[in-house]
């Protein structure tokens, strides 16, 4: 995808959120909530293009099948294969009719049939339309039936037609399992994150079970072990991500993922990229089409593990 200059729209909304959020909410709950909408208006354009891309992509391959389909019904017919690629290329097609009727103008102006397909398929950026437009041009420089390879071509493309969508609805119950398993993976992280280990933390400071704390629940007193002969750093609840200088924004922000907060949504936002991962190698069959899974998974974590903190 190349980079358009109507995505400066959305990046100038972040960026005037963003400005109003360090303005408005800085040091309040709703700081991380407000940065994340930023973030997300920002490249919500790219997103979106993306995806309709991987649509259009899904369409011009379904459609690419009636174009075979018809090509070989024209070749069956007693129609040479120039002439055959030049009637059916006005046939409607959805997303493919571009490049369809483009192939037929460049064979209409007496470019090679091979040379014109071969354009055709370089233009459709499909894998699938290259590999099936590289059998026929191999078939027509070789002197092979055309019908015969276009027959069992469309006979291919119908079964993989078919096992996708086998798969793909084979599939949806484990998807929408998957976002429920990963939405009370979220509900369990928040109720630790804001009920058990303040209550800990609680019993520790009134030294409890746990001992006494200073700045932060020691592992060693957690562990049972003595803090005299062997001391670890204490594991703080939650740190102030400072911005007065450089080197404060490096120590607070190393000290923050060292935190338990920190580490409660660094965890939430991995469980997010590879559930959203193995949802798209499950429904789609490709790892790229899960990055929209993972994009949404992720948005409503950090989203909602900012919003509700301690």
């Amino acid at each position: 995808m190349k980079f358009k200059n109507n995505y400066w729209i959305g990046i100038s909304i972040g960026i005037i959120i963003l400005a109003v959020d360090f303005s408005i909410f800085f040091k309040t709950k709703w700081f991380l909530p407000v940065l994340i909408v930023a973030v997300s208006v920002g490249w919500v354009q790219i997103w979106i293009d993306f995806f309709i891309e991987n649509q259009k992509q899904r369409d011009i391959e379904s459609r690419f099948l009636d174009f075979v389909r018809n090509l070989a019904g024209a070749i069956k017919s007693g129609m040479p294969v120039s002439r055959a690629i030049i009637h059916i290329s006005k046939i409607d097609y959805g997303s493919l009719s571009y490049y369809a009727r483009k192939l037929g103008y460049q064979v209409e102006w007496a470019v090679p049939v091979h040379k014109a397909l071969l354009l055709f398929s370089n233009a459709t950026k499909n894998d699938v339309i290259k590999r099936t437009i590289a059998t026929v041009i191999e078939a027509e420089q070789s002197g092979g039936n055309m019908e015969d390879v276009l027959e069992s071509i469309t006979s291919s493309l119908i079964e993989i037609k078919k096992i996708k969508e086998q798969r793909r609805a084979g599939v949806q119950s484990q998807v929408m399992q998957s976002y429920i398993i990963f939405f009370i993976f979220i509900g369990v992280m928040i109720t630790i994150q804001n009920m058990l280990v303040p209550y800990l933390l609680g019993s520790s400071q009134s030294g409890g079970m746990f001992g006494n704390l200073k700045g932060g629940l020691s592992l060693g007193s957690v562990a049972g072990t003595s803090t005299s002969t062997a001391k670890s750093p204490p594991l703080l609840m939650d740190v102030d991500i400072k911005f007065d200088t450089m080197r404060n924004f490096i120590i607070t922000m190393t000290q923050w993922f060292s935190s338990l907060r920190g580490v409660f949504l660094m965890l939430s936002l991995i469980q997010g990229f590879f559930a959203g991962i193995i949802i798209g190698k499950m429904a789609e069959g490709d790892i790229t089409s899960g990055l929209k899974h993972s994009l949404i998974l992720m948005t409503f974590a950090f989203f909602v593990m900012a919003l509700f903190k301690p």
